[in-house]
């Protein structure tokens, strides 16, 4: 059973295991469920190889629900994969989930059984916009959840002002930030385009929360990777680490490239 004892105690590079269509979902395809699980373990493989401190296992099925809910195939079929990614690596090697769009407890309940570590949570608090319509956070029932299942050990790393949330109503990155620490996030994630704001995001957030890391949650490449990580505490990387683009297979070259650029970071 796995811990992230070292979150927020080092720069840390978790790779983003892009999966595709699983079973109960609508782009689903024959085939695609031994395709997500070759790729899942041979990308983990990479990962660990190449020096990442782990990676998230993330499900991309092109729709998805507004609810805090999984069709069950889908949740059996991520399941089995994400056993095989435990397997196939080290203990010391962070594996986390992500079951989108905010499917909060069928992701800890895969964590909590399997071993795994940690969880991005899309909405843990607040409301996000999405292209499918509204993710409203619910962390009293999803605390209460963890706290039936004696999961407290599992990590959450919150999505503020990420990849998958966006504020509707304007509310302060900070502000999110506040309210998922004192819920008992462990972390929490931002993503921008604007290599500028993202920094200057990340320079608020450590400054008026010294004690909560922060991760970027997309955005950072080889280029990059030493302007945006000079204050993060970590990144999700994805598919600067795909040889053959978005989707691909990662290429273990291209994360020890990566993972030299951060490790280099004064």
């Amino acid at each position: 059973m796995r811990t992230f004892d070292s979150l927020g105690k080092k720069k840390t590079v978790i790779g983003l295991i892009h999966l595709v269509p699983l079973p109960g979902t609508p782009y689903f395809e024959e085939g695609n469920f031994k395709k997500a699980m070759d790729k899942a373990i041979g990308d983990a493989k990479s990962l660990e190889a190449g020096g990442a401190d782990g990676c998230l296992v993330q499900t991309v099925d092109r729709v998805y629900p507004i609810e805090d809910e999984a069709d069950y195939a889908r949740v059996a079929s991520f399941s089995a994969i994400v056993h095989e990614v435990i397997k196939a690596t080290g203990p010391e090697f962070q594996v986390g989930v992500q079951i989108m769009w905010n499917a909060l407890h069928a992701s800890l309940g895969v964590a909590h059984a399997l071993g795994a570590s940690f969880l991005r949570c899309a909405a843990l608090v607040g409301v996000s916009d999405s292209p499918y319509g509204h993710i409203q956070g619910d962390p009293i029932k999803f605390l209460n959840y963890r706290k039936q299942l004696g999961a407290e050990r599992i990590k959450l790393i919150a999505e503020v002002d990420g990849m998958h949330f966006r504020s509707p109503d304007g509310k302060a990155t900070i502000d999110l930030a506040r309210m998922a620490m004192h819920v008992g996030a462990h972390g929490v994630e931002i993503a921008h385009e604007d290599e500028e704001l993202n920094n200057r995001t990340v320079a608020d957030i450590k400054a008026k929360l010294p004690d909560l890391p922060v991760f970027l949650g997309g955005k950072t490449n080889h280029e990059n990777a030493a302007r945006r990580m000079q204050l993060a505490d970590g990144a999700f990387v994805g598919s600067c680490l795909e040889k053959g683009g978005w989707g691909s297979a990662i290429d273990v070259d291209l994360v020890k490239e990566y993972v030299e650029i951060v490790q280099s970071i004064s």
